[in-house]
């Protein structure tokens, strides 16, 4: 008797986020179906041309636009943006530079100064 594999699936939103793209922005047959871990894999490896244009070009979604940005989520939060945005609005920030932006990229750093250095006292 052998057992069967199973055919591991997710939601599109899972497999969106996997992917680092809106869900909202995909075709709608990605929306409306499952994504099984080979399709996943496939989409990664070698992905159509709808995958390349939304990582290029957006929408993104917020952990993308917050990266970019070189801000948290929350920070996004604070400064009024609270939807997905596309690489041209997340270049004409960048130009801006806002004064929320200026401080939300200080306060990440010091976040990420706070973690090293309990990460090098963790180590002692």
């Amino acid at each position: 008797m052998t057992s069967r594999k199973a055919v591991q699936t997710m939601k599109p939103a899972t497999a969106a986020k996997k992917l680092g793209v809106y869900l909202q922005a995909t075709p709608p047959d990605f929306q409306e179906g499952v994504v099984s871990r080979d399709e996943l894999n496939a989409l990664q490896a070698d992905p159509p041309e709808w995958l390349r244009d939304l990582r290029r070009d957006g929408p993104h979604p917020r952990s993308v636009v917050a990266a970019k940005l070189g801000v948290s989520i929350s920070g996004l939060a604070r400064g009024g943006i609270t939807e997905a945005l596309t690489t041209e609005q997340i270049d004409d920030i960048k130009s801006e530079n806002p004064d929320w932006l200026e401080h939300e990229r200080g306060v990440q750093a010091d976040v990420r100064r706070e973690a090293a250095r309990l990460k090098e006292e963790t180590r002692d």
